[in-house]
């Protein structure tokens, strides 16, 4: 896989050594508030099981499953396959995301989850795309991993064509690779 790569953006080393920074904030934000935290399925899954370990206060934890991706095209439509189970009304909401690239499935899940009256509701992403926003998408952050360049990138969760997710650093994948 390793071939495949054109670039190390991100080593393992500097993505844990982030995540610690923002379980500190985070641990903070939420003290005394038993937060539930929402992973958007499936390329949160690396990120949401290190961050998760690092926010040092009682949580809940859940999952929702969007798709809008074929190959490494977003296809902007948004289908829910899996919804949350946790009732959050009013409960302090924080989603965590692997990557805020066009913005539409963020956007969507960020008005799906507010439609439900959150006492709260934030947002903290691995990765941030801002050259790939959609025209129209305003929703900013609350917390954010690194900001990327617009490349297409794998590894941390991050696949292209369900590959690569296990790369343990975020990698600028080979263009040969995905032009095939």
């Amino acid at each position: 896989m390793d071939q495949d790569i054109a670039q190390i953006l991100i080593t393992e080393e500097q993505i844990q050594s982030r995540i610690r920074e923002l379980g500190e904030e985070l641990t903070r934000e939420y003290a005394g508030k038993n937060p539930v935290i929402v992973g958007v399925l499936k390329g949160v899954v690396i990120f949401y099981a290190d961050m998760v370990r690092q926010i040092k206060v009682p949580c809940q934890m859940d999952f929702m499953w969007l798709s809008s991706y074929q190959g490494t095209s977003s296809t902007g439509g948004m289908v829910v396959k899996r919804d949350v189970t946790v009732d959050i009304q009013g409960r302090h909401v924080l989603i965590l995301e692997d990557i805020y690239d066009t913005g539409n499935s963020l956007d969507f899940t960020y008005r799906h989850l507010l439609s439900k009256n959150p006492a709260s509701l934030k947002i903290c992403t691995l990765l941030d795309k801002p050259e790939r926003r959609k025209p129209g998408i305003t929703l900013k952050p609350d917390y954010v991993g690194f900001t990327v360049p617009n490349a297409f990138v794998v590894g941390y969760g991050l696949d292209y064509n369900e590959q690569y997710r296990n790369l343990p650093y975020v990698g600028i994948l080979k263009s040969d690779v995905y032009e095939k």
